[in-house]
């Protein structure tokens, strides 16, 4: 099990993905894309959709010489950031 955390960049559901999101998150390393599974999306809304700075438990997946991580649990940690949150792009 790995876990990270990061701001979250970007939100995407593609209407062609069987309910799963795609999460861009960057830190001061660099960028990973973390996946989120219909049933962990259903089970931890309100940290996915509200989350600026996003924990993450999961698990990484190389698919085709793509490296992402797939989310087993997603926590809200937007309240390390205090006066320093703004507003994110959601699902473009």
């Amino acid at each position: 099990m790995v876990q990270t955390c990061g701001i979250v960049t970007l939100r995407q559901q593609p209407q062609t993905a069987g309910g799963t999101v795609s999460v861009s998150l960057k830190d001061e390393g660099g960028a990973i894309q973390v996946i989120v599974w219909k049933r962990v999306r259903e089970r931890q809304r309100q940290a996915l959709l509200a989350s600026i700075l996003l924990g993450v438990y999961g698990k990484w997946q190389s698919e085709d010489g793509v490296r992402s991580l797939v989310a087993q649990q997603l926590v809200d940690l937007s309240s390390w950031l205090g006066k320093l949150a703004t507003p994110n792009q959601d699902f473009e």
